[in-house]
């Protein structure tokens, strides 16, 4: 099948491609290289340097490829640039992701697979984890971006009888994902560690978050992708870790003897972030399989054979 993916050389899209190409698809991938990286492109896939909110780029791609399935993985992922910038944030994620729907449309596309968003959609929980259900309430212009996109899904199904499923990732983490932004706590954290660096803990490091590792948000990608169903999934593992949890697994592989600092912390975070993810279990008979333990582990792993690839010394 032909299948094209959105923000390919990123973090979680190049892991897919990984994935659609070595089960025997075609792939193209579309990305501006704003966030994603020359070196995560797979060989065997063609790539085009485009940005998706330039509609007559995404034409002549679409013209060309002529894909049966689009996996919408491109976007501005800051949520803290979001804050800053709001309009660029709407312009990628909002007016970007219809520009692509529109295009879906003309190419006679299957199915749109789309990267939605579990920890920035809901209201923070105060007991069990909210379902796909659970109450709306971003807090961010990101949250609102992603949010937008599953109603304009909605909206093209609706209208044109687009098929699509939303998936709503949890705190996602693993190899490649980029140790010099704002988000990746555990990205963050290795890559600090491996330099022998004290990172930050903004807050107590008493906050919780859900968090599942890139290889089992893959496989939710993939059985997506060969099932018949419609709508929205919660991704994640239903478990709560705090960020001092996630320190301490990750310095017990390089260097338990480092310890972090504490900085304030980041107005308007949320304490808890944690979605249940029963209905993709239902559905798709999805469920995580790689414990926190083991993909940090996996993760650090990663980082320390980058870090020899390019003659760093920690």
């Amino acid at each position: 099948m032909k299948v094209l993916v959105t923000g390919g050389a990123g973090f979680i899209g190049s892991h897919l491609v990984s994935r659609f190409l070595d089960e025997g698809h075609t792939v193209a991938v579309v990305d501006n290289l704003s966030t994603g990286k020359q070196k995560n492109i797979h060989p065997k896939a063609r790539f085009y340097k485009v940005d998706i909110t330039r509609p007559g780029g995404l034409r002549r791609i679409f013209a060309k490829e002529k894909p049966e399935v689009v996996s919408h993985h491109a976007a501005q992922v800051s949520v803290w640039q979001s804050v800053q910038n709001p309009v660029f944030d709407a312009r990628v994620n909002i007016l970007g992701t219809i520009s692509l729907l529109q295009e879906c449309i003309v190419a006679n596309v299957r199915q749109v697979i789309f990267a939605s968003s579990g920890g920035a959609i809901y209201r923070e929980p105060k007991t069990t984890p909210p379902s796909e259900r659970g109450v709306v309430e971003p807090l961010s212009a990101y949250g609102i971006g992603k949010f937008s996109g599953d109603l304009y899904l909605r909206y093209f199904w609706h209208i044109y009888r687009l098929n699509y499923v939303s998936l709503r990732y949890a705190n996602v983490y693993g190899p490649r994902q980029d140790p010099f932004g704002e988000a990746g706590v555990a990205a963050i954290f290795a890559e600090k560690l491996l330099k022998g660096e004290s990172p930050v803990i903004n807050g107590s490091g008493k906050q919780t978050r859900d968090f599942v590792y890139v290889d089992d948000v893959v496989e939710a990608n993939y059985r997506a992708f060969h099932a018949k169903a419609r709508g929205i999934f919660n991704v994640g593992t239903g478990k709560e870790t705090s960020i001092r949890k996630i320190f301490s697994y990750i310095a017990g592989c390089i260097d338990p003897m480092l310890k972090p600092s504490f900085g304030p912390a980041k107005q308007g975070e949320a304490m808890r972030s944690v979605v249940d993810a029963s209905r993709i279990r239902r559905t798709l008979s999805w469920k995580p399989r790689v414990s926190i333990k083991e993909g940090l582990r996996r993760t650090v792993d990663s980082f320390k054979a980058e870090r020899t690839q390019s003659g760093s010394v920690a």
